[in-house]
């Protein structure tokens, strides 16, 4: 009797995902798909000790004298001391680091490592718990203001956030799929990695972001390049030798 091959682990806590990103969002799901993701994908899993205090984060509100939503304070009482989660290629800014761009009036809470990109919170969406987080960058189709939609939820944001800067994590375990620029991912990828039910979001004036897993395998299609990250080092030569052999 020929033995049914076992199906991909993708490591990923999905069911959390979907109810995160879902018709009727549930944040809390956000969290649990970040912890989740720690525990199975970085150095540790998070603790308390991981988490800005509230003092911090209502320092800084005292500073900016403006309110941090829900989401916000949550992300940072989460794993706002977890730079190997938040800070391998863009930067989480500290609470104390926190800053407004008064003329556009956006809250910054991220910058690129080369400050060509920033990320925030428009003012006016301040007072809700999860609000839209917006981006600012030369890479994106820029509105009026230079300020461009990016994810709908500060939750959501924070997903994206730790599965980005995994990619950066372990040079050892992370490398690059060319798709082509009219079929998309080479045939093999698209025909058995998942795509996450993350939205669409801007990476470029043509194209947004996709994300993609396959047998502990996660994969960002920026539709022009993909950049791929494997959970351990048996992992990865499973993928690289297929994709060597293909």
């Amino acid at each position: 009797m020929t033995q049914e091959p076992s199906p991909p682990n993708l490591a990923l806590d999905l069911d959390a995902l979907a109810a995160a990103v879902g018709e009727q969002p549930d944040r809390q799901a956000a969290w649990r798909f970040v912890r989740a993701f720690a525990r199975d994908w970085s150095r540790s899993p998070l603790t308390e000790a991981d988490g800005r205090a509230p003092a911090d984060l209502d320092a800084a509100q005292a500073r900016l004298g403006l309110p941090l939503p829900a989401a916000l304070r949550e992300a940072y009482r989460l794993l706002g001391r977890r730079p190997d989660l938040t800070d391998n290629q863009d930067s989480l800014l500290a609470p104390e680091d926190l800053y407004l761009d008064a003329d556009r009036g956006v809250l910054v809470f991220r910058v690129e490592n080369q400050s060509c990109a920033y990320w925030g919170i428009r003012v006016t969406d301040l007072d809700q718990d999860d609000p839209p987080v917006v981006v600012r960058a030369d890479l994106v189709r820029p509105t009026a203001d230079d300020w461009a939609a990016w994810l709908g939820r500060v939750s959501l944001a924070f997903v994206e956030i730790v599965l980005s800067e995994a990619l950066c994590a372990d040079e050892d375990l992370m490398g690059w799929v060319t798709p082509d620029e009219d079929a998309g991912l080479p045939e093999d990828i698209a025909a058995t990695f998942r795509r996450l039910p993350l939205p669409e979001y801007p990476i470029s004036q043509q194209a947004g972001s996709r994300w993609y897993a396959h047998d502990e395998i996660i994969l960002r299609d920026d539709r022009g390049t993909a950049m791929f990250r494997a959970r351990t080092e048996a992992a990865f030569d499973r993928f690289d030798g297929e994709d060597e052999e293909d």
